[in-house]
């Protein structure tokens, strides 16, 4: 009977090593199972983080490039600038002159220049209206100061050369005559 004990025993611990193993098995498992949801969420925070980054980097190159559209122009339209102030200056001097031969020329430059405000306005360039209005050192610079006693001080009275704005942004500032008390 102590054999048949003995040989109970062994299967008893048999079996207990066999569930220990298994016990083992199952908890190496379920740890490797942790790291591997653990490891998973790391990746979806990481790929959400690089997707959110993704898209800001788009907007901001949508930004870049929309600006870069809207300003691109800038110095060439600075050069036209100067076409724009000739083109005035031929105006006035036409303009004071009484000689009926000029007409044909006075509207040649006429319709010139209003072909090229045409172009101006097609691309943002706009001219400002200061005339009357505030001195502001953003936008002009004071070439003169004048007394006016109809005007209050820093009311922009002339303009000296007309100031542009391109969309929202300065182009060039207007040189101007303001009052002064």
């Amino acid at each position: 009977m102590k054999k048949h004990h003995h040989a109970k025993d062994e299967i008893l611990e048999q079996e207990n090593k066999v569930q220990n193993e298994c016990d083992d098995k199952e908890n190496v498992k379920e740890d490797a199972l942790e790291a591997l949801k653990e490891e998973n969420r790391k990746l979806k925070d990481e790929l959400l983080r690089a997707l959110a980054e993704s898209e800001n980097v788009k907007k901001r190159c949508a930004l870049e490039m929309e600006k870069t559209g809207k300003y691109a122009i800038s110095s060439f339209a600075k050069d036209l600038l100067g076409v724009a102030d000739n083109l005035e200056r031929a105006l006035c001097a036409v303009q004071k002159d009484e000689n009926t031969d000029c007409q044909a020329l006075l509207e040649g430059v006429k319709l010139t220049q209003k072909e090229l405000m045409h172009v101006f306005e097609k691309f943002g360039i706009v001219k400002m209206d200061i005339i009357g209005h505030p001195f502001d050192p953003n936008f002009h610079q004071v070439i003169q100061q004048v007394s006016d006693p109809s005007k209050p001080a820093g009311t922009i009275v002339s303009e000296l050369q007309t100031g542009y704005m391109l969309n929202d942004r300065l182009l060039r500032e207007a040189m101007v005559v303001v009052a002064k008390e």
